[in-house]
């Protein structure tokens, strides 16, 4: 019991094993008989119920039709066999609140005369027959068939837009085919949830004048259960098809030309150690694997050329060397850019990556073998190139990361501890190989490579200078 009793008070008998459905329809009595004393009593099994109808004898009792664990059976056969007056209502929500109702009343002849001749009984609303199976088969049809459609449309749409560049290297294949396995599934995720959402909204859509409620839909665990199977399955799939991608790009030649890729701010170094050569822009020939052992010199980068689809980071330090293989499939001019924030000249951080046939880059080694030449100047030119020199110093006298090299030997510089010292090739000297001992004013510390020492070697380094001198 759930209030205290009251003299004359009618009484509620509610019988469910859901205490939200008693709570919920005690409100709503309570606001409909608003100023009647009214006791009620809520009860969760079917012999409570037939105690209490028994010993409390209310007036109205309420049963959840939905509830299994109450007996509708022993219910009425209770209630057919007492002779009591009491109204009955099953209320079931799965039928959208639809109201069963029974009126046990004793009536004299001319009661019960007057009650066969009643011709205001208010209307039953309509129920809302349940879909025939065939008509549900053709909405399922027609929605299946505009989901294949909506598929193909957008998967062609993502398909043929340009996403991608071309794919120019053996290793790009497998991820396009990856990348297209994607397209497909967002092309056929978005047409399932546009097209059920559109079709629902048209063709479910309340008509003009009809106000009744719509069919009340607890669930359907079947459905929950493919719904969740079905897409953990897709996702260990695609699982799968990442890692057979992911071997397919590591596939390994014995044949393959070496190549150590440095990077640094804010410049690629390409070296062929089988034949002595070092570069700014990387010389490829056409369908021979190229396995790329790389590091940096200061903070991370990342090596990427988007026609080649794959990208690798680039660590400091000597025991991180990460490797990349590489088969280039089309000849033609590409650009490395830095994928990896790396500074303030991140942007503009590339190189030329350029693939030719094996004739040409035979040709290419030969004409970079001849052109090292003698003259230290000229040498000292392609080393500055080769480390990055020039990216943070301009030959022009333009402003850039670090002093311009333009008219620079043989200056007065002010450094940043007030002292003045002239610019000679023991001052160059010092401030490639450690230099944060002696920084021009204006200029922050730490941001010039620390080890040119250990990664360029003496004769090199001697030779830049002489560049530097000629540039007045």
């Amino acid at each position: 019991m759930n209030q205290t009793e009251q003299t004359g008070a009618r009484r509620v008998l509610i019988a469910s094993a859901n205490p939200l459905f008693g709570k919920g329809l005690e409100k709503i009595i309570t606001r409909h008989w608003s100023g009647q004393a009214t006791q009620f009593r809520l009860v969760s099994s079917t012999e409570d119920m037939l105690t209490e109808m028994e010993t409390w004898q209310p007036a109205l009792v309420i049963v959840d039709y939905d509830d299994k664990t109450i007996s509708r059976a022993e219910f009425l056969q209770k209630f057919v066999a007492g002779d009591q007056p009491m109204q009955v209502m099953l209320v079931s929500l799965q039928a959208s609140g639809a109201v069963v109702v029974y009126d046990r009343r004793t009536l004299t002849p001319a009661q019960a005369e007057d009650w066969l001749s009643l011709v205001n009984i208010p209307p039953q609303p309509p129920v809302i027959p349940s879909p025939k199976r065939s008509a549900s088969m053709k909405h399922f049809v027609i929605v299946g068939v505009l989901i294949v459609i909506v598929t193909a449309l957008v998967y062609l749409f993502l398909s043929n837009i340009g996403l991608l560049p071309i794919a120019a290297s053996a290793q790009a294949q497998p991820i396009d085919d990856l990348f297209n396995l994607h397209f497909f599934m967002i092309a056929l995720l978005f047409s399932l949830i546009t097209v059920f959402l559109g079709y629902s909204l048209v063709v479910f859509r309340r008509k003009p004048g009809d106000n009744r409620d719509g069919a009340h839909i607890r669930g359907n665990n079947p459905l929950e259960v493919i719904w969740t199977i079905i897409p953990l399955g897709i996702v260990i799939y695609f699982s799968y098809l990442g890692s057979v991608s992911l071997a397919e790009t590591r596939r390994v030649d014995p044949q393959a030309l070496n190549i150590s890729v440095v990077g640094g701010q804010w410049f690629w170094r390409f070296e062929y150690p089988d034949y002595g050569i070092t570069s700014s822009e990387m010389y490829m020939p056409v369908n021979k694997q190229a396995l790329l052992k790389m590091t940096s010199v200061d903070v991370i980068h990342s090596f990427w050329v988007p026609e080649f689809r794959v990208k690798q980071d680039l660590l400091p330090g000597e025991n991180l060397v990460r490797e990349l293989r590489i088969t280039p499939t089309m000849t033609g001019e590409f650009k490395v850019r830095c994928a990896e924030m790396c500074g303030t000249q991140h942007a503009y951080m590339e190189s030329p990556v350029i693939v030719v046939s094996q004739e040409e880059f035979d040709a290419w080694v030969q004409s970079e073998l001849a052109a090292i030449g003698t003259d230290p100047v000229a040498r000292g030119e392609r080393w500055a190139r080769n480390n990055g020199c020039l990216s943070c110093h301009s030959v022009d006298g333009s402003i850039n990361v670090g002093p311009t090299w333009l008219g620079l030997y043989g200056l007065t510089h002010e450094l940043t501890d007030g002292s003045v010292v002239t610019v000679d090739d023991e001052y160059l000297w010092v401030s490639i190989v450690d230099p944060n001992a002696q920084i021009p004013a204006g200029y922050p510390p730490g941001v010039m490579p620390q080890n040119y020492q250990d990664t360029i070697p003496e004769q090199q380094i001697r030779e830049i200078i002489e560049y530097i001198k000629s540039l007045q």
